[in-house]
């Protein structure tokens, strides 16, 4: 165990008023914006969750994290169940918060190569659709959320707003990336509705075992916006992992999971805005790409970084694609 989590085990046994004797500590894999440590106890498994060196500004803190999580897991949704969070930093030098483990594996990878991926895929989607219904039906008055803000004037137009200040900030022109956002400010959809929304709902933030749903993983960007925000998300090209003829996440048809969601939601998905938010999508991970390529040049020399800044152009060619091929 590190120096630093010297004084976790008496803080966890006075918080969570049990005896939690830790037997290992693993740091997980993946989190680079924040880390994820396994505490194996005798009395179960848990996560420890809490800041890595180098974090986003758009990433919520730990607090937020945590009251985030307790509205998504106690309105039904298969969120890790939280359990106690702790705002000393003199306890381990960082806000964290402890959570139930769930069983199962996150990488893309790993599930898209699965050799039983056509047998259990559409029954995977359709709990994935019927899981985001659970959460879009959380809106602003449901939730005690008070330090979401609203999308304003419109979750599109935030979206556009934002990115087009991102894209300002960096130091190189992207022609491409210019055209996308006035594309996306020409073709917003005339309405939309306002709900909780994970915002990076995706294959690697999904865990599954043998086949089925055991958990949604990291919450750090969820917030309010357009449903469809979430739905554009999942159905982006870049998280196909080369499964490009399974527009959900790689992992199946659109037809089941948008079984799933409608039957919860009880509404239809207009498959006509799909194409919008997918082209939101790509701009959005193009732009978080070109970002984590600046963080090399800015003293933190990885090689996750410096790949990361060199996939800008895969999704270029995946908005234009989409753009050519939209109504």
């Amino acid at each position: 165990m590190e120096a630093r989590f010297k004084a976790l085990p008496l803080w966890l046994k006075t918080h969570l008023e049990r005896d939690l004797t830790i037997t290992r500590m693993e740091k997980l894999s993946g989190g680079a914006i924040q880390e994820n440590w396994l505490l194996e106890t005798g009395d179960g498994a848990f996560v420890l969750r809490t800041d890595a060196p180098s974090t986003l500004t758009t990433s919520h803190s730990r607090p937020e994290e945590f009251a985030i999580l307790k509205v998504a897991y106690e309105a039904g949704v298969m969120a890790p169940r939280p359990l106690v969070l702790c705002e000393d930093e003199s306890v381990i030098g960082a806000p964290f918060y402890v959570m139930e483990k769930a069983d199962g594996i996150a990488q893309a990878r790993k599930i898209l190569r699965d050799p039983d991926l056509a047998s259990f895929g559409d029954s995977l989607a359709e709990t994935l659709g019927e899981q985001l219904a659970k959460l879009h039906k959380i809106g602003p008055k449901d939730a005690d959320l008070p330090f979401l803000k609203r999308p304003d004037p419109s979750p599109a137009q935030a979206r556009i707003n934002r990115y087009r200040e991102d894209l300002d900030a960096l130091p190189n022109g992207h022609p491409v990336l210019e055209y996308a956002l006035n594309w996306l400010e020409d073709h917003q959809p005339k309405s939309s509705r306002i709900a909780l929304c994970h915002t990076d709902y995706r294959t690697g933030n999904l865990m599954v075992l043998k086949g089925k749903l055991t958990a949604i993983l990291d919450w750090e960007f969820a917030g309010w916006s357009d449903p469809m925000e979430d739905i554009g998300w999942i159905c982006c090209r870049c998280w196909r992992f080369g499964n490009d003829h399974l527009k959900v996440g790689g992992i199946s048809r659109l037809a089941p999971f948008l079984r799933g969601y409608e039957r919860v939601s009880g509404g239809k998905v207009n498959p006509e805005e799909l194409p919008y938010w997918q082209v939101m999508g790509e701009l959005r991970w193009a732009i978080i790409a070109l970002q984590q390529g600046e963080r090399v040049h800015a003293g933190e020399p990885t090689l996750e970084l410096a790949l990361s800044g060199h996939m800008a152009s895969e999704m270029e060619s995946n908005i234009l694609d989409l753009i050519e091929e939209s109504p």
